[in-house]
């Protein structure tokens, strides 16, 4: 690798961290010089952080195993590369193995271990045999050498995307997975400035999913055979307990926990007796309760296992009934010929990828068949390819809704590739969307050709239960910068106010802003505005801050991204 790069941005970097310091104290700085330095040292960092992994990735190369005493960290009086590395570096041994498969990347290949007079020592890098990854892993190196990802950024795309699973497509071009990963990869370089490394490596993961549907289920079930309750006695007589939560039901317990505590609300359990006007006035939260966020979430999951399915929902969560909604594209979804959702094809049926994805869904069939049917939400988002709307469908929470599909106005269902839990975005394998589908249902919701859904206008003050679904399909959840709320805790801003603007309550209008983006939107004087692309029909949202008050200067405007699945492209 060249090393050049990250060489000439660690030089700029320091000479404009001495530069803005010179001499001073950091807290003599003003704002903005502060912002400047740290900048600045975030840069010289991350170029560090390159130049480290690769001779990281040297050294390992250095100490194999195969060198014997001759190895580098043998000469050094230490077993492993691993061990010299850390006593250099003071880092973590997680830290260090993360930086060595970091310079692997960048290094794919080396030439034979330097010996110590400087000759070949015999050995060549353990890397020289191994893939180097293709064009999409190319364009991920180059973004770190270049300073346009740091290493956790890298790490983040890498593990969360992983390698194009060509083995599991045979009847596929043996390039087609290889593109989509590059245009995956594109697109998380784009996103990786303005999203936290955390929400980052979950985008990769939603891309991987939509490009490997048989995975997704493969998947889904590792983590459902991981499931696991423990619990024990500490010597203070103190009992502790330990989940590992399966994907369906950690939604649940999410979506639970959302309804108990938007905000801080807690189980208050409301008695219908006590005279209030509302559901909402007896749900609201007193002022008095001293209880942490732990302890609220701890009363809720042990009140809902004592009340049981038996409970009223309006006694323990207020105006919230907790439920889980379930967002499949149309093109996903194909009519079978007879039986429930998801039943049996013909025996004479060929193997393809739905079938893998109906098949390997039985054991969790099985655990859910005994807690009963779930009060679910499924919907299907429409893709917005063509010139014509699409179909969209998502089960309303109401109890007792049924689980008939003549809604849909077609036969009975099966889902060829993956949904996505509205809150968060993350992957629900085929079969386990057709088995909710039984169970609960599905409501339509219509989106045009370039994805936008519904309106209603002006006549309504807020948003309908509808759009408000149709708004979650388009956005994935708050769209404030940076912001990693789910959409359970989102309120829907109308970007022209009802009021001061005469703003209609149609979706294009609408956004979904956590409360305290929603809140700064309106004490910074901010406002959103929608651009249509004359071209595409696509809009655009872009947030403008008014003029600094000291110095009179407006920054730009910033475009607020959508965290929509729907982003990434499916298989």
């Amino acid at each position: 690798m060249d090393v050049n790069a990250p060489s000439d941005r660690l030089r700029v970097a320091s000479e404009r961290v001495v530069e803005l310091l010179m001499g001073r104290e950091c807290e003599a700085l003003d704002d903005r010089e502060l912002v400047g330095l740290m900048s600045e040292i975030t840069a010289a960092r991350n170029a560090l952080d390159v130049l480290a992994a690769c001779a990281a990735r040297v050294i390992d190369a250095r100490s194999a195993r195969e060198l014997g005493g001759a190895g580098l960290a043998q000469r050094q009086g230490h077993r492993n590369a691993t061990e010299l590395l850390q006593t250099l570096t003071g880092r973590s041994r997680r830290e260090v193995l993360r930086a060595v498969k970091t310079g692997g990347d960048l290094l794919p290949s080396l030439p034979p271990a330097v010996g110590q007079d400087g000759d070949g020592s015999g050995a060549e890098s353990r890397a020289a045999s191994e893939d180097g990854g293709g064009s999409w892993l190319d364009r991920m190196s180059g973004a770190l050498r270049d300073g346009a990802l740091s290493h956790a950024q890298f790490q983040a795309i890498r593990v969360g995307l992983g390698e194009p699973p060509v083995e599991r497509y045979p009847e596929l071009d043996p390039d087609f997975l290889s593109r989509a990963w590059n245009t995956a990869v594109e697109r998380l370089i784009d996103e990786a400035p303005h999203l936290p490394v955390e929400e980052l490596r979950a985008s990769a993961r939603i891309a991987r999913d939509r490009l490997d549907p048989v995975g997704v289920t493969l998947r889904f079930e590792e983590r459902f055979a991981a499931r696991s309750y423990r619990s024990w006695i500490d010597e203070h007589g103190q009992r502790h307990g330990r989940f590992v939560f399966d994907d369906d039901a950690a939604a649940w317990v999410d979506a639970i926990l959302q309804a108990a505590l938007r905000p801080r609300r807690g189980p208050r359990f409301v008695d219908a007796d006590a005279g209030s006007t509302g559901a909402a006035a007896g749900a609201v939260a007193d002022a008095s309760d001293e209880r942490s966020g732990e302890q609220i979430a701890y009363d809720t999951l042990v009140a809902v296992m004592r009340t049981g399915a038996a409970a009223d929902p309006a006694r323990a969560f207020g105006d919230r009934q907790p439920g889980v909604r379930i967002v499949v594209e149309a093109s996903a979804l194909g009519a079978v010929g007879s039986g429930c959702v998801g039943g049996a094809s013909g025996g004479g049926a060929p193997h393809t990828v739905a079938d893998d994805v109906a098949g390997a869904r039985s054991q969790t069939d099985r655990a859910r068949e005994a807690v009963g049917p779930a009060d679910t939400d499924v919907s299907r988002a429409g893709s917005g390819r063509g010139g014509s709307a699409d179909e969209t469908a998502a089960r309303s929470g109401d109890r007792g809704a049924g689980a008939a599909l003549d809604s849909l106005g077609s036969a009975p269902t099966t889902v060829r590739g993956v949904g996505h839990w509205e809150d968060g975005g993350g992957s629900v394998p085929g079969g386990v969307v057709e088995s909710y589908l039984c169970d609960a249902g599905a409501l339509p919701v219509s989106l045009g050709n370039v994805g936008r859904p519904l309106d209603v206008g002006r006549h309504q003050r807020l948003f309908t239960r509808a759009q408000r679904i149709a708004i979650a399909v388009r956005d994935g959840g708050c769209v404030g910068i940076g912001c990693r709320a789910p959409i359970s805790q989102c309120e829907m801003h109308h970007i022209d106010h009802w009021a001061a603007d005469r703003g209609r309550t149609d979706v294009d209008d609408g956004v979904p802003l956590c409360r305290n983006h929603h809140l700064g939107l309106h004490n910074r004087g901010e406002k959103i505005v929608r651009e249509r692309d004359p071209v595409t029909g696509r809009d655009a949202y872009w947030l403008h801050t008014p003029p600094d008050p000291r110095t009179g200067g407006v920054r730009p405007p910033t475009l607020l991204r959508s965290r929509s699945p729907r982003r990434f492209d499916a298989a």
